[in-house]
């Protein structure tokens, strides 16, 4: 399957058991070429630029629709959900009691949709970061991704 495909992957995802090694044997991928090793951020652009023909990516990268890419689905599950998770120091939350607020306020309020659309505004608009954040945390963020 897929013989004539030019893959490209991050160094982590091309080595990892549960990385590509994983996914070709689960969706019995053979290429004619291993995979091309490269820096995830450019990943995208070889892909939209037709230097490769499939990436690994991150499903919330708003260059997806910026670049107008496809995003695959998933059909054998082989991929288990990556959701965000807050970490942080116990001291820290100990010293600064507001910072685990603000952490509880977040809990359960991205969306994927929402974090493709602020991926969208920051990586394809160029709009500030900081801009994008206050926004969604005022409820005043349009998507436009």
């Amino acid at each position: 399957m897929a013989p004539r495909w030019r893959a490209g992957f991050g160094y982590e995802f091309a080595e990892r058991p549960d990385g590509f090694p994983g996914l070709a044997k689960t969706y019995g991928i053979r290429f004619a070429a291993p995979p091309l090793v490269m820096d995830l951020t450019l990943s995208y652009r070889a892909l939209a630029s037709r230097q490769v023909d499939v990436i690994a990516g991150d499903a919330t990268a708003g260059l997806i629709k910026g670049l107008d890419l496809v995003q695959l689905e998933d059909t054998r599950r082989f991929f288990p959900p990556y959701d965000a998770a807050p970490v942080a120091r116990a001291e820290t939350l100990l010293r600064f009691p507001q910072v685990r607020s603000a952490i509880e306020r977040l809990a359960n309020r991205i969306s994927a949709d929402d974090m493709r659309a602020m991926n969208y505004a920051a990586d394809v608009e160029h709009q500030d970061i900081t801009r994008i954040a206050r926004e969604f945390l005022s409820g005043r963020f349009r998507r436009t991704g």
